[in-house]
């Protein structure tokens, strides 16, 4: 038997966002890569949320949540260090949907300016929506503390 809901529309996401940060281009990647990666935190209480990211074309990022468990998130599709970093797939959503994820950091002097677009497109429950732009939000004001850490140590 199949079952068909027509009221459960594809709905598109789409969000871009800047940040300015005090470092080098090199530091900066450097800092999207170990907070996409193993310094990751929960926006909602900063609890670790490590994740693997494989840095290369192809490579996977996920979650290991140890003895074969864990969450997908997607495929890095494009990497130029350090100024490109391009990843697909569901991302953290766990239904209907796929996303496109594109890390663009550009040197001016001795600031970068990442540039960040999310784009999405499924079936997108209102509260994704509502959160999804707090989420980049945190993971940014993370990744500018990260490279300027960086730089403090260098």
């Amino acid at each position: 038997m199949v079952a068909v809901n027509s009221s459960e529309a594809v709905r598109v996401l789409h969000i871009y966002q800047e940040i300015e940060i005090a470092a080098p281009i090199d530091i900066a990647f450097e800092a999207v890569l170990t907070e996409l990666g193993p310094a990751g935190v929960m926006p909602q209480n900063d609890q670790p949320f490590p994740m693997v990211l494989e840095a290369w074309p192809g490579g996977r990022w996920f979650r290991d949540l140890g003895e074969g468990a864990g969450h997908f998130w997607g495929h890095v599709q494009v990497i130029k260090p350090p100024k490109l970093l391009e990843i697909c797939g569901p991302m953290f959503m766990s239904f209907a949907a796929t996303n496109h994820l594109q890390y663009r950091l550009v040197e001016e002097g001795d600031m970068t300016t990442i540039q960040l677009t999310h784009r999405g497109m499924g079936q997108i429950p209102q509260e994704v929506f509502d959160g999804v732009t707090g989420g980049w939000d945190f993971r940014n004001q993370r990744i500018k503390q990260l490279a300027e850490k960086l730089v403090s140590e260098r």
